[in-house]
């Protein structure tokens, strides 16, 4: 003979409260609404009989999942667990668990976990894949599913998006190398159909002129180029990089960064979306993280020759 299923009628019968009243302390949305010494024994009472809440029931019930979808392009990229560990902390915090898709950096894959992840009725979705001419944002954007872009912008601002301040961060790496004397400045160029390539570009850009530099289109280059020349840094060329990923202060020679703040990302992110989720309206959002020049081994003053 199995044992009876606990109900919430029995950790209400057992905390001597209303089954209204045990359903609200149980949620971490609603617990505010309730004492803290009556939310205190309902949790108690819960937990002395083993309740576990039926997360079906209560979708049913309130027409939420609370399941937020995830879209990244690349779960092995060392940028994104940080950023994801904050917004999971986050949903949690809320009472939401992140369903993680990865994606590979393959538009039709994307499109079909987003799908995959909209039939399975989540309350919002978080994308970090969004190329800027994605059709897939335009779709979201009619869906009136809540979505928020992370680390990535829509062309139209069209949606939500919380990213570094990207041509910031590059107008502060020109201008650092400047200071060090240097004149010919190369950019290595990230994917130009990507919101963050294209920012960094239209930085790098706009700093070069502001410095009354000209901006050499065969200086425009690939990381593969700089091996592939044999090149000594910082003796033949300082090099700055953006993002400061784990570990690139370990490298030989540490390498100077743009270092912007992972955890706030992804929590600024899931705190975004779960106002719109709230039922938080308003204009679109478009939040920039301000991004911040770390000095370290990979620059040094420019040698002149000749």
């Amino acid at each position: 003979m199995t044992d009876r299923t606990v109900t919430l009628r029995d950790v209400a019968a057992q905390a001597g409260v209303h089954p209204a009243t045990a359903s609200r302390a149980l949620n971490p949305e609603t617990r505010l609404l309730v004492r803290d010494d009556t939310a205190r024994r309902v949790l108690e009472a819960a937990e002395a009989l083993g309740y576990h809440p039926n997360p079906v029931a209560r979708s049913l019930r309130t027409r939420r999942s609370n399941t937020v979808g995830v879209l990244i392009p690349d779960l092995t990229n060392p940028l994104f667990p940080p950023i994801v560990r904050a917004l999971e902390d986050r949903l949690a915090a809320a009472g939401y668990v992140a369903l993680i898709g990865n994606t590979d950096g393959d538009g039709e894959r994307e499109r079909l976990v987003f799908q995959q992840m909209r039939a399975r009725h989540v309350d919002g979705m978080v994308l970090a894949t969004a190329h800027l001419s994605d059709p897939l944002l335009a779709d979201a954007a009619r869906g009136g599913l809540p979505v928020v872009l992370m680390n990535r912008m829509a062309q139209d601002h069209s949606l939500d998006s919380v990213s570094v301040d990207n041509e910031r961060g590059m107008r502060m790496a020109v201008a650092h190398l400047v200071a060090e004397g240097h004149t010919r400045i190369a950019h290595i160029a990230g994917p130009q159909e990507v919101s963050t390539g294209l920012s960094r570009y239209r930085g790098f850009m706009s700093a070069m002129e502001a410095h009354g530099l000209e901006a050499d289109p065969d200086l425009i280059i690939t990381a593969k180029a700089l091996e592939e020349a044999g090149l000594n840094c910082p003796a033949d060329l300082s090099v700055v990089g953006f993002n400061d990923m784990p570990f690139i202060d370990r490298l030989r020679p540490p390498l100077t960064t743009i270092r912007f703040p992972h955890y706030e990302l992804g929590t600024e992110t899931a705190q975004l979306l779960l106002e719109r989720i709230g039922g938080q309206g308003g204009p679109v959002r478009v939040i920039y993280l301000a991004p911040e020049l770390v000095v370290r081994g990979s620059t040094a003053p420019c040698r002149r020759t000749g």
